[in-house]
């Protein structure tokens, strides 16, 4: 049975426009070059302009004058513009992502190519090549030998024993880098010692450390190796030293060779001029566009023709009137994005006005996206977008926007600091212990709270975690 009823719902739906500025928001300077010159390849309606009376005004002034225009009259009712047709299904928070390529041989396709220099039989490199795809980024061969072994069985038809997968596994061990297709830490470390002169005494202590106590050597107890191995502290000292310039990750020494870098543009640059602070933008950020004058006229003869006009110019009327509606939001956008960028780095500024003007990063004070995004009256989201992949140049130094976001603290005195300060005051706090006692937690809390710093066990590990620095025992040396 059917059911008829009527209902009420209010919605929030972007328009194009605001996709497109959310989009634009959220890239740096040397992205949105290339998101320009894209536009322009694309879109014949838009132009790059020097001049200061732009096509653009030429377009809203001949708009003005031709209010009697509509494009829908132009057409009839089954000519659907396919502009129309377009769905906007994307949510404001989703990014367009691209992969940047690189070229160059990868890691795998260089133990692939001297797989090919070793004397196999054809099958016996077949073997060896599934071996080297089961290898990960890092070099370690991830999967047991018995798991490859059915793979190979039952994906090419080749039937192997164990035993001979593992000595086409030590063919793939003894390649370049050192270390690769190692099963564990222990393994990639003694393949790259083997390499190592086999008379030396020092390697030959770094392989019985490796080989013979590796689990004391990885949690450090130096007593129980001493008395294990017999040998006294300069000589663990010496042999810990050639252990340390082992590679832990073989297969990330030959693919970051080819890792695409990206070179920081700043989108701001900030001077200090006797005390005042003068921001400019980079003039990449906001090109001189405009709409082309040609396609204006174009349209505006179009509209002067209505009566006795083909198909084909109706389509063509259809598309110049589509170039040029995108050209012009495409031109707002990047005005929207200029001021957005511009009113958001005017706040941050005023809010952080004490470290900008010395550079002391004591100076910083807490805040968070949305103390900026009160001041501006912008959304968090927006002042998120505009804090991505952006960076100030200062006279001390440049700096990811991101870098002046914190949470705040309160020390003893009730006065509230940024956590980055005191990030930094527990990393001057180990930089300054004895590495042969190094200080646990519960200490660095007894050292923070004598600072002034109030701050629970729990909370000075996620700090140090975040600073990359491993606990007390694995900072301990010799």
């Amino acid at each position: 049975m059917f059911k008829q009823t009527l209902q009420q719902k209010l919605l929030q739906k972007l328009s194009p426009q605001q996709i497109q500025l959310m989009k634009l928001l959220q890239v740096p300077t040397i992205e949105i070059e290339q998101r320009v010159k894209e536009e322009l390849e694309n879109n014949p309606a838009l132009e790059e302009s020097n001049t200061e009376n732009t096509s653009e005004q030429e377009y809203e002034a001949e708009g003005e004058s031709r209010e009697d225009f509509d494009i829908d009259e132009y057409i009839s009712d089954d000519e659907i513009p396919s502009y129309k047709t377009y769905a906007s299904n994307y949510s404001k928070d989703d990014e367009e992502k691209g992969v940047p390529l690189s070229m160059g041989k990868s890691f795998h396709e260089n133990l692939i190519q001297q797989i090919s220099l070793q004397n196999l039989s054809t099958e016996e490199k077949n073997i060896a090549i599934h071996l080297i795809g089961n290898i990960d980024d890092a070099g370690y061969l991830r999967r047991e030998i018995p798991a490859i072994a059915d793979d190979l069985a039952f994906t090419q038809g080749i039937m192997t024993e164990e035993d001979k997968l593992e000595d086409l596994l030590s063919v793939v061990q003894i390649m370049e880098p050192a270390g690769v297709g190692a099963r564990d830490l222990q393994e990639c470390l003694v393949l790259q010692i083997n390499r190592r002169p086999k008379f030396d005494p020092v390697v030959k202590t770094a392989k019985r450390i490796l080989v013979e106590t590796f689990d004391e050597f990885t949690k450090k107890h130096y007593k129980k190796i001493l008395a294990k191995l017999e040998i006294d502290e300069e000589e663990l000292r010496e042999s810990l030293d050639e252990i340390l310039k082992l590679n832990p990750k073989p297969g990330n020494s030959t693919s970051s060779s080819h890792r695409t870098t990206q070179t920081i543009i700043p989108d701001f640059v900030l001077t200090n001029e006797d005390g005042e602070l003068q921001l400019t933008i980079n003039g990449r950020n906001a090109p001189d566009l405009t709409v082309s004058h040609s396609y204006s006229e174009m349209l505006k003869t179009y509209g002067a023709n209505k009566k006795g006009v083909s198909k084909e110019q109706k389509e063509a009327a259809l598309f110049v009137k589509q170039k040029l509606d995108a050209a012009k939001w495409f031109i707002d956008a990047i005005k929207q994005r200029q001021l957005t960028l511009s009113s958001t780095m005017h706040a941050i500024i005023k809010f952080q006005k004490e470290f900008f003007l010395e550079g002391d990063e004591s100076k910083l004070r807490p805040m968070i996206l949305k103390d900026i995004a009160e001041i501006v009256e912008l959304d968090i989201s927006t002042i998120s977008r505009v804090a991505n992949s952006k960076y100030i140049q200062t006279h001390f130094g440049t700096f990811s926007l991101k870098y002046f976001f914190s949470e705040s603290m309160e020390t003893q005195s009730g006065e509230e600091v940024s956590t980055r300060e005191v990030k930094n005051v527990l990393k001057d706090i180990i930089s300054q212990e004895n590495k042969k006692k190094p200080l646990t937690d519960e200490k660095l809390v007894t050292c923070l709270t004598e600072k002034g710093y109030k701050i629970a066990r729990r909370t000075v590990a996620k700090y140090r975690e975040q600073l990359d620095i491993p606990v007390a025992r694995l900072r301990k040396v010799l």
